[in-house]
């Protein structure tokens, strides 16, 4: 699915362009679903509107035609017993108003049995107008009359029976025309998913780039400079993409740079150094001579300043450590048990000195990183508990998995942290109260390099302290740092 995506030519129109065509392909079923239901309305509006006006005329033409017909009943009644002409002329008036009221009513319907009813009603007229205009219309019985109209009656009866049956033939064309729209709003329905999908198409055309370009930038976040920036997508995208690959090139040619210089002038800072350490130790020592006290003091300094010279000289190299992402990208599977062994083991000598109990609950962990880069956090944290722990003190290392992390925590019983101090002790040569009695000497640069490789795992520190009473260091990576032990054993085989 992604591969097709990528290969779509529309994947590398600008984002403007994919913006507009996405809008209009969305808007555009929208459009016409709503056009085309708007339309059905109106149909049946008109539809609905013809119907009533038609119903409306059949109804009154009916009633039209019942009252001629009484009209005309009692006027050749009447003329036939009293034989007055104004009667005649009414009964001629009533009849050419009957006509047209047939004409008007069923002209407009082309209906079979319309046409047959209305002969009938002409013939039944013409024949009761022949009873009334023939000469021998004096001796017509009456009730002959009478039963001519009742034979009219009839056929008008037909005939409102016809035009009820045509008002429900409407009525149900109504409802059917209804039905016929609220099928076809509900299938307009359909075009809802199909616009979703055409919206969700061109959203991972926009965000698939974007979210490339962002797990590029926290690769650079995190150190990585090694790998190629290049990002397939709209002509935004790729120009951002080449402006960051033009940046990683040249940081990382900085990094190498800052790299090589430090390696080099730490090698040439311990050379020299190196020199200075032994002379002051003869000198210290009284190997060349005894000193005086002023001698023997100032001797002193000098061996102190040289000892934490090249403590601080240790820590810029393993700085460099950080800065050097070259140097941080073979990993290999290690048991943290056996990490904080070796690092309890560089420092003990010092718990021997200051008598401190070390308490382990470390589980069975592996991880899959770099054995350098981790024991460079676990001694600087040590190094930080043993400095700050008083004689006969506790140090507690504790480690377990909880939600697929790995959490880490190491507390001493010193003297403690203030809370407005928790972020500075992470900054580079910053250093906090002095611990008492301590011959740990430290550069300020300890905390900030855990922090860094930290940051570079995805991982985190943090500080929880009581004062006077303890501090601990609680440190944190994710789930893709730790190893189970099918992949272990997959490595080991490999």
């Amino acid at each position: 699915m992604q591969q097709w995506i990528k290969n779509l030519s529309i994947y590398h129109l600008s984002i403007k362009t994919l913006t507009l065509m996405g809008f209009g392909l969305v808007a555009l079923p929208l459009v016409f679903a709503f056009l085309y239901s708007a339309n059905q309305v109106n149909q049946l509006s008109q539809q609905g509107t013809s119907a009533i006006f038609n119903v409306a005329e059949l109804v009154e033409n009916n009633r039209q035609i019942s009252q001629t017909l009484i009209r005309l009943e009692r006027f050749a009644s009447q003329y036939l017993v009293l034989k007055e002409q104004e009667l005649l002329k009414q009964y001629t008036e009533q009849k050419h108003e009957l006509k047209t009221v047939l004409a008007r009513e069923f002209k407009s319907y082309n209906d079979e049995q319309f046409s047959i009813l209305v002969q009938q009603f002409d013939g039944k007229v013409k024949e009761i107008d022949q009873l009334i205009q023939t000469p021998s219309a004096n001796s017509v019985n009456l009730e002959l009359l009478q039963s001519r109209f009742k034979q009219l009656a009839l056929v008008n009866q037909k005939l409102s029976l016809h035009s009820n049956q045509i008002i429900n033939q409407q009525a149900n064309n109504m409802v059917a025309s209804g039905d016929q729209v609220k099928k076809t709003m509900m299938f307009s329905l359909l075009v809802i998913p199909m616009t979703l999908l055409i919206a969700g198409v061109f959203i991972v055309l926009i965000t698939r780039p974007l979210k490339e370009l962002i797990n590029k930038i926290k690769l650079l976040e995190q150190g990585n400079f090694q790998l190629p920036i290049t990002v397939e997508g709209s002509t935004e995208i790729e120009e951002i993409a080449d402006a960051l690959e033009l940046m990683r090139r040249r940081l990382h040619a900085l990094e190498l740079q800052k790299s090589s210089f430090i390696r080099h002038i730490s090698h040439e800072l311990k050379t020299p150094l190196a020199a200075i350490r032994e002379g002051t130790e003869l000198l210290y020592d009284n190997s060349v001579g005894d000193l005086n006290n002023d001698q023997q003091e100032v001797t002193n300094i000098i061996r102190t300043s040289v000892t934490r010279l090249q403590r601080l000289i240790e820590d810029l190299l393993d700085f460099n450590i950080v800065l050097d992402s070259t140097s941080l990208q073979d990993a290999e599977v290690i048991n943290l048990n056996q990490e904080i062994e070796q690092a309890l083991s560089l420092w003990a000598l010092d718990i021997k000195r200051k008598q401190l109990t070390v308490i382990k609950q470390v589980d069975d962990i592996s991880l899959q990183c770099n054995s350098k880069q981790l024991s460079v956090i676990l001694d600087n944290i040590l190094s930080n508990a043993i400095k700050f722990s008083p004689n006969k003190g506790s140090i507690t290392i504790k480690a377990w998995i909880e939600q697929q992390r790995l959490q880490l925590t190491i507390t001493d019983q010193g003297v403690g942290i203030e809370p407005s101090l928790y972020n500075k002790i992470f900054d580079a040569f910053y250093q906090g109260p002095t611990a008492h009695n301590s011959q740990i000497k430290s550069s300020g640069l300890g905390l900030t390099i855990v922090k860094e490789l930290l940051m570079r795992l995805n991982g985190t520190i943090t500080i929880e302290s009581i004062a006077s009473t303890s501090t601990t260091f609680k440190i944190s990576l994710p789930k893709t740092q730790l190893m189970t032990p099918t992949k272990i054993h997959h490595l080991e085989k490999s």
